[in-house]
Parts: structure tokens; C-alpha cells; sequence
């Protein structure tokens, strides 16, 4: 009897699998078949919002650009850290106030090294 209910479990999950291929594919195989194909030069242009391009698109970005954007994604996450733990807390309201403060504190020091070391100031380079 027991192999009756894995046997079952094991066929939920594959219907599960089954159906996500399907979404999956099956957009795929349709985009295929209706789209317009279109064949030259213009089919090689870059396309921007309907718009003309102006200019060659491989431009360089400063590094400021890749600093600022790894600090926002390692907050971002840290204030994904920050939502289950004020759920959870409630116990011992000191203690974990403390925590979170300990916690917040480390991500503030991590700002106040950044600004140390000079990466908030914008220098705008020709």
C-alpha cells in the first residue's frame, strides 16, 4: 500500500514537469510558426524604441556604474534578510532589537568604508 502512494507522488511531480514543458515549449513553437520572417539589411539594425540610432552603440560605462549597482544588489539583499526577521521576532523584544541593530550597524559600516574609499563621488570623465 505504501508504494501506491509514491508511485502517486511520483506522478504529481511529473505532471507538474509535464505541463511546465508545455508552457514552456509551446510559446516557442507558436512565435515560430506566426512570426513575419524578414530577411536583409534592416534585419541587422539595432533596434531602440522605434527610434533612429544615433551613433555606435558600444560605448564604455566608468566603473562607478558596476560599483553603484553592486552595492544597491547587496543591500537590495540584505533588506530581503531584514523581512523574515521581524516576523519571526517578537520573543524577546530587546534582544532582538539589538540583533537587528548589530545587523543593520555591519551593512552601515559597509556605506561608511564606500564613502571612505571615495566611491560616492561622481567624477564625470571626457
Amino acid at each position: 500500500m505504501p508504494t501506491q502512494g509514491l508511485l502517486f507522488d511520483f506522478l504529481a511531480v511529473a505532471l507538474y514537469l509535464l505541463v511546465g514543458v508545455v508552457f514552456a515549449v509551446v510559446p516557442l513553437i507558436l512565435s515560430s510558426l506566426i512570426v513575419k520572417r524578414s530577411m536583409g539589411a534592416k534585419r541587422e539594425e539595432t533596434y531602440e524604441s522605434g527610434m533612429q540610432t544615433i551613433g555606435s552603440a558600444w560605448i564604455q560605462f566608468t566603473v562607478a556604474y558596476y560599483i553603484y549597482a553592486l552595492i544597491f544588489l547587496a543591500f537590495d539583499v540584505d533588506v530581503l534578510y531584514l523581512f523574515p526577521v521581524a516576523l519571526v521576532y517578537g520573543s524577546y523584544p530587546m534582544r532582538d532589537l539589538v540583533e537587528v541593530l548589530i545587523f543593520v550597524g555591519i551593512l552601515s559600516l559597509a556605506i561608511v568604508y564606500a564613502w571612505c574609499k571615495g566611491v560616492f563621488e561622481w567624477q564625470h570623465q571626457k
